[in-house]
């Protein structure tokens, strides 16, 4: 089996502290770049799974990069540079604490609530009699606040506003940016045969301007269903065959986990973690619509402290 990364501690020039994330781990740099690495860990439920998936991290952090370089035109992003295939470098905003949400399907956590009887969703009144998968009207924004431990938590936006947490001229431009952002990435997908159900962004700020975060797009972060079958397995109330970290949360539910007090991750065998990783390699290729090409893994700590130091040596403002 490949190795994985799970842990990192570099010492990078001008490093003024690091922060360890669920999956990333972040490097400031002279409070002026972040160096962000993606590990190779995984989580689920809020909840870091005991074993890394070799190549995921090269697999989001690739997908990430592509699709920032391609929503440029709609809002500034923080992406600087890809000096590793693990690692993107970028310039360091001061996050806001939400995120946004949008969905264009009912699906997922969503779903889990409306089978519950809930009919509001941030805010947001949920039309009676929709089945699971459907298509929403529109897409609807349902943002969470973005918690440092433990679980996000939803929130309208009257909350945001009441709560400070966001301005109302800044919030108006996140929606704005995050259903331009959507609109982007659904065209994209379908051009692979895909369908973006729903998706995440997170923004930050920086000399008072507003610029897009973290990641974007990937199968982390989003949720994609194959457009060729999604009708038909619709009508007939079967489950979509889809591209995202939903088929790690049902391996976990159908083992009774859901990051619940007292319940215990199940056993991650060599074949199902060899079974994640392949299936990351599939997302990918689905995705971007090109062959993976696998990093060297001999050794990944020492190749991502040579390119980024190779990076840093040669950056200029």
């Amino acid at each position: 089996m490949s190795k994985a990364l799970v842990k990192t501690d570099f010492n990078f020039p001008g490093q003024k502290s690091v922060y360890h994330g669920k999956v990333r781990d972040v490097y400031n740099i002279n409070d002026e770049l972040l160096v962000m690495v993606a590990s190779d860990r995984i989580s689920a439920f809020d909840v870091v799974l005991p074993e890394g998936i070799p190549f995921k991290g090269q697999v989001l952090n690739q997908i990430a990069s592509k699709f920032l370089t391609a929503t440029a035109d709609i809002v500034p992003n923080w992406k600087t540079a890809t000096p590793d295939p693990m690692v993107t470098v970028g310039v360091l905003c001061e996050g806001y604490r939400i995120e946004m949400i949008i969905r264009g399907y009912l699906t997922g956590s969503a779903w889990r609530e409306y089978q519950k009887g809930n009919r509001k969703l941030c805010g947001i009144e949920l039309p009676q009699g929709m089945k699971e998968n459907q298509k929403f009207a529109t897409p609807i924004v349902t943002p969470t606040t973005k918690a440092d431990e433990g679980h996000d938590e939803n929130i309208s936006k009257e909350e945001i506003l009441a709560q400070g947490l966001v301005s109302k001229e800044d919030y108006e431009q996140l929606e704005k940016y995050t259903y331009a952002l959507f609109e982007r990435g659904s065209q994209m997908a379908a051009e692979k045969g895909l369908i973006l159900v729903d998706t995440k962004y997170e923004f930050g700020k920086r000399d008072g301007k507003i610029y897009l975060i973290d990641e974007i797009h990937t199968p982390d972060s989003s949720r994609y269903f194959y457009a060729d079958s999604y009708e038909d397995n619709f009508k007939k109330g079967l489950a979509q065959k889809q591209l995202s970290k939903e088929f790690v949360r049902q391996w976990l539910i159908e083992n009774n986990f859901m990051g619940e007090p007292g319940q215990v991750v199940p056993e991650m065998t060599p074949e199902y973690i060899n079974s994640v990783s392949e299936r990351y390699i599939e997302l990918y290729e689905h995705i971007v619509g090109e062959p993976f090409q696998k990093a060297n893994a001999d050794d990944i700590t020492e190749r991502i402290e040579k390119n980024v130091n190779t990076f840093l040596a040669t950056y200029k403002k």
